[in-house]
């Protein structure tokens, strides 16, 4: 469960279903700023992609900001 106001990531595979961190081998951080967590995002994507997952949506607690954008670079 996130904050109610921290910044994280939901992490989708291909079909857009929700992916367990655990299950990809990676934390995904509750970070206080949104450009925190844009900027961990900015140095994981491809580690996220090579594990499976497709994209990600940004949350502030549980509200959506937005996403789900796709992780790969074409």
């Amino acid at each position: 469960m996130t904050s109610p106001t921290g910044w994280t990531w939901r992490l989708l595979d291909a079909s857009g279903a929700e992916l367990d961190p655990a299950d990809l081998d990676v934390e995904v951080p509750v970070e206080d700023a949104q450009a925190e967590a844009e900027s961990w995002l900015g140095e994981h994507w491809r580690t996220l992609l090579e594990r499976g997952a497709a994209s990600a949506t940004l949350l502030r607690g549980d509200a959506v900001v937005y996403g789900p954008m796709g992780l790969s670079a074409s």
